[in-house]
């Protein structure tokens, strides 16, 4: 006699197992692995090219069987260019503009998506709209406000915003906290108003509406944003480059430049400069992992 729980536990019948592999979903399959590979494709031929000498390869071709694999290029890459130096560079710009464009964008989000403002909604769009502005069109604008603006010598080696972190810094934060608030805004309005509602009747503050229950709650989506920002930071050439004029202080992404030569460039020994210059943002996201793909797929399954 088969009882209900036996019933349950019995296996997939034939017919499931063909229903999942029906050819519109083996083709959607086929492309996602397609797609992948097409991203994947310079980082795997980056990481073959950073394992061979230059020789085999301007002899053979960057496709050819390889004749010899070493990591030699990894510890040439990373001690001639001096990637410690422009690593710690690189934090000092990518961790507090992450912390600080989270921590404002998560006020400004509550207040939006919790609190009666008027004129929220146009104030959402303020913020939504400035990420459509080009960032090369305020480069001269910004790089002649800064050099007016005086900081104390222990701030700046320079008496002013410009050459300094915080120029670089503040441009960040004021470029990625639109998109920020956007999301943050949009994930809280998603969350059960029952709960704040619960908190005003127990007498909780907006404070604590908003640093003891809503914030927890976003986790999810500040793991993912975070995963974000620190990689556009992290990769962000363009204003180091403008508001930074001494080399000693520019972030990692200009460490690369060290490595070519005046008259002739080892473009496998720049690959594995490359490989190790990406390895921290691969990092982070593999630490991150659980978060980040729950923020991506938060409200997926409603309606």
């Amino acid at each position: 006699m088969t009882t209900p729980q036996t019933a349950r536990a019995v296996p997939a019948t034939p017919e499931r197992a063909r229903r999942g592999l029906r050819p519109g979903r083996l083709g959607v399959h086929a492309f996602l692995m397609a797609v992948s590979l097409a991203f994947l494709a310079p980082l795997l031929l980056a990481v073959y090219a950073s394992l061979r000498p230059y020789d085999e390869t301007s002899e053979y071709g960057y496709f050819s069987l390889p004749r010899h694999l070493s990591l030699d290029y990894y510890r040439q890459a990373f001690t001639d260019s001096g990637m410690t130096k422009y690593f710690v560079n690189t934090l000092i710009i990518a961790v507090p503009g992450v912390l600080i464009t989270l921590f404002l964008a998560s006020f400004v989000a509550f207040a939006l998506a919790r609190l009666k403002m008027r004129g929220g909604l146009v104030l959402l769009m303020l913020f939504t709209a400035g990420n459509l502005l080009p960032q090369q069109v305020i480069v001269t604008p910004l790089y002649v406000v800064f050099n007016r603006i005086p900081l104390p010598y222990w701030m700046s080696d320079s008496m002013t915003m410009f050459d300094s972190y915080w120029a670089v810094v503040l441009v960040q934060i004021g470029f990625q906290i639109g998109f920020c608030v956007f999301v943050l805004a949009n994930f809280i309005r998603t969350l059960p108003v029952e709960i704040l509602e619960a908190a005003v009747v127990d007498g909780a503050g907006v404070w604590t509406r908003f640093w003891r229950i809503t914030l927890p709650l976003c986790r999810p989506a500040l793991a993912a944003l975070g995963t974000l920002q620190f990689t556009w930071m992290y990769n962000d050439f363009l204003w180091a480059l403008v508001f930074i004029s001494d080399g000693d202080k520019l972030p990692i992404t200009s460490a690369l430049n060290n490595l070519r030569g005046q008259f002739f460039t080892d473009y496998n020994l720049l690959a594995a400069g490359s490989v190790i210059v990406a390895l921290p943002t691969l990092v982070v996201f593999l630490l991150l992992q659980r978060h980040f793909i729950a923020g991506l797929t938060l409200g997926s399954g409603k309606g």
